[in-house]
């Protein structure tokens, strides 16, 4: 493998600036990344102060993915975090699984013709929690210093597999040697003594050093250790190594030695290198434990940190959509696979639910594909719950001759998604070139199908109840409303931005005459079926006895008595609004619901005030719903909605039901369906976001026209 050194006296523009902005800032170190387009991923190319080997964790970072380098580059901006406590607030994804006490800046790299990526920089903890000016400064002129040199760079460089190192001295500056005197004393101890220096490599070992450790001074001096002594290379030893390089802080590891030695590694860093301090273990330890070497066989090289990142971001998902976004962005990135395919079972047949990066006229000749074990991969790995890793065609092609070829894949990863022991689909990754599935992977990928099979099997679940729920929904609602000489309307309906996406929010339409019409509006506890359920119950109810004849007050009584019997635990509030158009009326019932606002002609605006009666459901009797008559003249506007269009935590409702008159009063004279549209926009700019909590309903009633909707 190689160490990602240029050779040499080999001129390399882009690691002298990265090491010179590195210098500069008085950063700890640095890493240049570019941008895949074509994978939507940033790769490390170049590094400054961290050995290659120690950058397993952040050698591939999805655009789409959590953390301040992905966000810089999304909103190409300097981005800056100060500390673990700020990256757990901002960043909460990557702090479960980013346990580094540091500070970091990351700053896109916008060169002539476009942004190549990003330049990161740490500092140790401690830095103060804002950038100075000059620091600032400093990182952005380092930034652009670096897009320089890639706009000058014939051929542009590309992501390589393994980025490369560079000193952290000045170009030109020549390592620091051990002082004779120094040298001297430390042959003179009786523990071991290495120094590194900030690449790794070892740069002074001591006589005892060389005992402990069964190799010579010479042997030692110039490798990097986890090299010169395999035992050394696994995962602990390299998080022991990046914790002291970012933190400055000591630290300490037992290592055995094969085949039963202890030793104890003290750890001290700086900004000059790396010193070591080895013991014989006082603890002596259990010489059955295995050894070091051979549990870096389970999970070396960051692998820990891939799966503990795509845990958390699967935890997230909801729908099955969700998957297939995340497996697109974020674990293809991470694999550095180019395509993947994800089937389930249904009838003896792969049923293919989502893909990436092949071509659809492709996917349509797997889908439906038989399970048969012994004709597809996927059918194998599916009957006997073990991932199947090919090589190459060629391998494939011998395995399984019957399974269509594309020309883009030449290697895949065949994954079984099972859950509580049953099989519910598999997930296949592919490459674009042959590729050696090294034991690491192999032993990463087999639980992450396990992390996506339950994913994928809860948002199935989940993707079932919401069909149900929506189309229950759907269902309850008008499809259409009917058309009033002498009064538009116009209706929106929105659900929560999370949840279930359904709810019980509901209105209603109704002609009773030729010049008498009722709305209606309410809404359910809950964002489930059982709100769905019981919206259609209430809507039919009040349909029903508002075509009856009964007035306002009877409306809701008589809706608040059927609801009773039906047993249920929830409450249902409501407004019914009875149009006399003949006598230019509208004679309005509560059941606590927000008050609707009335707009006149000449703009202005407000909440009507009305005597609220309890939600429908308690049973409490006709005298509870007292009736409020407003006379109506040409051009005015009645608007009812539900509260999550005034809902807002922590900010009083009556406060954000004022601000919505106001902004209707302001609103103008436009058409209903542009006036719905600007209520919804205004909800959002005050809520901050294009999600909001709770399911909106809106009607909108205007006086005095003949048009039609």
């Amino acid at each position: 493998m190689s160490d990602g050194h240029a050779g040499p006296g080999a001129a390399d523009p882009l690691g002298d600036a990265l090491a010179t902005a590195v210098h500069r800032t008085h950063a700890v170190l640095g890493g240049v990344y570019l941008l895949d387009p074509e994978e939507s991923v940033l790769g490390l190319v170049v590094m400054c102060g961290l050995p290659v080997d120690a950058s397993g964790p952040w050698r591939r970072l999805p655009v789409s993915g959590p953390g301040p380098t992905a966000a810089a580059m999304r909103e190409q901006r300097l981005v800056w975090v100060p500390c673990q406590e700020e990256m757990a607030r901002l960043y909460p994804r990557l702090a479960a699984y980013f346990p580094y006490e540091l500070a970091l800046a990351s700053a896109p790299l916008g060169g002539a013709r476009r942004c190549w990526g990003m330049v990161n920089l740490v500092w140790p903890p401690g830095h103060p929690a804002l950038l100075s000016p000059h620091e600032r400064e400093c990182i952005t002129s380092g930034a652009r210093h670096i897009a320089r040199v890639l706009d000058e760079a014939d051929p542009p460089p590309g992501i390589p597999d393994l980025p490369r190192a560079v000193p952290m001295r000045r170009p030109g500056q020549e390592p620091t040697h051990s002082a004779p005197a120094a040298a001297d004393s430390a042959e003179r101890l009786s523990v071991g003594v290495l120094s590194l220096d900030t690449e790794g490599y070892v740069t002074f070992a001591n006589t005892a050093a060389a005992g402990l450790l069964g190799r010579s001074a010479a042997q030692l001096k110039g490798t990097l250790p986890w090299r010169s002594l395999p035992w050394l290379d696994n995962e602990i030893c390299a998080d022991v190594y990046r914790i002291a390089v970012l933190t400055r802080e000591p630290a300490v590891m037992t290592v055995l030695r094969p085949p039963d030695r202890w030793l104890d590694f003290r750890v001290h860093a700086d900004d000059h290198g790396m010193s070591i301090l080895v013991i014989p273990s006082g603890t002596g330890g259990n010489p059955s434990r295995p050894p070091a070497a051979a549990r870096a066989d389970v999970v070396s090289g960051g692998r820990i940190y891939q799966l503990m990142q795509q845990a958390a971001a699967l935890a997230e998902t909801v729908s099955v959509q969700d998957v297939i976004d995340l497996m697109r962005n974020q674990i293809l990135p991470a694999f550095g696979a180019h395509a993947m395919v994800m089937f389930t079972a249904e009838g003896g047949r792969l049923r293919t639910i989502g893909y990436h990066g092949y071509d659809p006229e492709f996917i349509e000749r797997l889908d439906a594909l038989h399970m048969n074990a012994d004709v597809t991969p996927a059918g194998h790995v599916m009957a006997t719950g073990t991932p199947s890793f090919l090589t190459g065609p060629a391998e494939l092609a011998r395995a399984y001759p019957d399974v269509p070829q594309t020309g883009v894949s030449r290697a895949w990863a065949f994954l079984p998604l099972i859950t509580s022991g049953r099989p519910i689909g598999c997930c296949v990754l592919a490459y674009r070139r042959p590729h050696e599935f090294t034991a690491d992977e192999r032993a990463t990928l087999t639980p992450l199908a396990a992390l996506i099979a339950q994913a994928l099997d809860r948002a199935r679940l989940y993707d079932a109840k919401h069909s149900l729920a929506h189309a229950l929904q759907q269902a309850l609602l008008p499809h259409a409303l009917p058309t009033v000489s002498g009064l538009d309307v116009a209706a929106r309906y929105l659900p929560a931005g999370y949840g279930m996406d359904v709810g019980g929010d509901f209105y209603d339409f109704i002609r009773l005459g030729d010049s008498a019409v009722a709305a209606v509006i309410g809404d359910v506890q809950g964002h489930d079926v059982t709100a769905a359920a019981l919206m259609g119950q209430a809507r039919t109810a009040v349909h029903s006895h508002a075509t009856a004849g009964a007035a306002p007050d009877q409306v809701l009584a008589r809706t608040d008595h059927d609801l009773a019997d039906l047993g249920t635990d929830r409450f249902v509030s409501c407004l019914y609004a009875h149009f006399d158009l003949a006598r230019h009326e509208v004679t309005l019932a509560s059941a606590g619901h927000p008050p609707p606002l009335l707009r006149h002609s000449d703009g202005r605006a407000r909440a009507v005030v009305i005597d609220p009666g309890p939600p429908l459901g308690i049973g409490v009797g006709a005298s509870s719903y007292p009736l409020t008559t407003l006379t109506l003249t040409e051009g005015d506007l009645v608007v009812l909605y539900t509260d999550g269009l005034v809902e807002i935590p922590g900010t009083d409702i009556g406060r954000t039901t004022t601000d919505l008159a106001r902004h209707l009063g302001e609103s103008g004279d436009q058409p209903l369906h542009h006036l719905v549209d600007s209520l919804v926009q205004w909800t959002h700019r005050t809520h901050r976001t294009e999600q909001h909590a709770d399911d909106i309903a809106l009607l909108l009633l205007q006086t005095g026209s003949s048009a039609t909707l």
